[in-house]
């Protein structure tokens, strides 16, 4: 579970990196989102992963708190969600303004030759 969690954090960072490095500004927001991503899934494996485990009380209805998933990267990774969802839908109205504007979409304004 910890390799495969590794891989796609790994994957999501990578590939984020590559597409922020593109001359595009679309590719550009979506090295943002996909790097944003990355952050998010980071953040809540670092609440620990309890796989079959009781969310709060055991069977027996006794808890203990030290089985229990902590709850704040779990309230992290839901505020990162809807900033960055908001935050993407900023840059892509921005996006399609400067496109309209400019008549490029690339970052620094001009077609390469």
């Amino acid at each position: 579970m910890e390799l495969t969690l590794a891989v796609a954090i790994g994957v999501l960072t990578g590939s984020g990196v590559w597409l922020i490095l593109r001359p595009r500004t679309y590719q550009l927001v979506i090295g943002l989102s996909l790097l944003s991503y990355a952050v998010n899934l980071f953040i809540f494996s670092m609440g620990r992963l309890r796989v079959g485990a009781a969310p709060v009380l055991g069977a027996d209805g006794s808890g203990n708190p030290a089985d229990f998933a902590d709850p704040v990267p779990q309230a992290l990774v839901l505020t990162a969600i809807v900033i960055g969802f908001a935050t993407t839908a900023l840059l892509l109205v921005v996006l399609i303004a400067a496109r309209g504007l400019t008549g490029s979409d690339h970052v620094d304004g001009r077609e390469s030759r």
